[in-house]
């Protein structure tokens, strides 16, 4: 049996890309260590940050609401608030918000919840329906929906809270497929734009981090499963649907036959971002809603007035 290479435990997890192998007790403070070496790299977070953390239940967000809370401890002047977003799918989202509900009362942190149905009037089960009886089999991918009004929503609600940033759960894994997404389908916009800490600040856009940006979303698994983190494992019906899918098992097939992939594509996007000043230009206010847009209408009262037949 193989031990732990920092303690001589028994090793449980063994990492390709490092050559690594570590007891549950060292990989979770290795990872935790990570996280805080993420956060004081990028400047994420400052000592007197009001956080609001996005939280859908899942093994990702709840292990960053434990791993924020451990590390908020230290900084009295800091808050933590989770806010959490209801898409509105059958079935699917009860057992999350019991989750959430009872982790953040055994922290004693804040919880604010929104949803789809109050912000925008309809659940994404609606929106999905509506859209199939409209343009079927032409019909844009639930994914396409729910992550534009996501993104909407987390910023509207973090907003609501007085938030000074919002962290989400985005991990390595999310973070690569997300780069190579953009590179094929050639969105140079979004491809400049996903910078770890933005320089520049927009009125009415909260700031958004990312903690686990180089935490295999393995890992992720590993550390809820040590720590006995409660979290939702239902997957979420409409994730089949998404492009996302193929970008992530070509990934997972690289990374498996070369590791280090990964880390590879976020180091030399993160070089390039290094050479590209921030630049403000491209947001402006939407029209229509009055929130942060690329465009004059922004992409949520796009989508929902091309759906609803609704005037732009």
């Amino acid at each position: 049996m193989s031990t732990c290479m920092y303690c001589h435990r028994e090793a449980v997890i063994y990492r390709p890309y490092s050559g690594e192998k570590l007891c549950k007790k060292c990989f979770t403070e290795s990872l935790e260590k990570k996280v805080r070496r993420t956060i004081s790299r990028y400047k994420m977070l400052q000592p007197d940050s009001r956080i609001a953390i996005a939280v859908s239940g899942g093994k990702d967000s709840m292990a960053l609401l434990y791993i924020l809370n451990k590390i908020e401890q230290k900084y009295p002047e800091s808050e933590l608030v989770v806010i959490t977003v209801d898409e509105g799918i059958l079935g699917y989202r009860e057992d999350a918000l019991r989750i959430i509900k009872k982790a953040t009362k055994k922290l004693g942190v804040e919880w604010r919840m929104s949803s789809f149905k109050e912000l925008f009037s309809y659940t994404l089960d609606e929106l999905v329906s509506i859209a199939q009886e409209k343009f079927g089999e032409k019909r844009l991918k639930a994914c396409t929906y729910c992550g534009v009004l996501r993104r909407k929503a987390i910023n509207m609600l973090a907003r609501q809270v007085g938030a000074d940033v919002v962290a989400t759960a985005h991990n390595l894994d999310d973070e690569t497929q997300t780069i190579l997404m953009n590179i094929l389908r050639g969105d140079i916009v979004r491809f400049l734009r996903n910078r770890p800490r933005k320089k520049l600040t927009i009125e009415g856009l909260v700031p958004r981090v990312k903690p686990f940006k180089e935490i295999p979303e393995e890992e992720i698994a590993l550390y809820v499963h040590f720590n006995q983190i409660d979290h939702h494992q239902t997957p979420c019906p409409y994730h089949q649907e998404a492009y996302r899918e193929d970008v992530r098992n070509f990934l997972n097939r690289l990374e498996r036959d070369h590791p280090g992939t990964k880390y590879s594509i976020l180091r030399i996007y993160t070089k390039i971002l290094e050479k590209i000043p921030e630049e403000e230009a491209y947001l402006k206010t939407c029209i229509r809603c009055g929130e942060p847009s690329s465009e004059e209408i922004c992409k949520t009262c796009q989508l929902l007035g091309e759906l609803l037949g609704e005037s732009s």
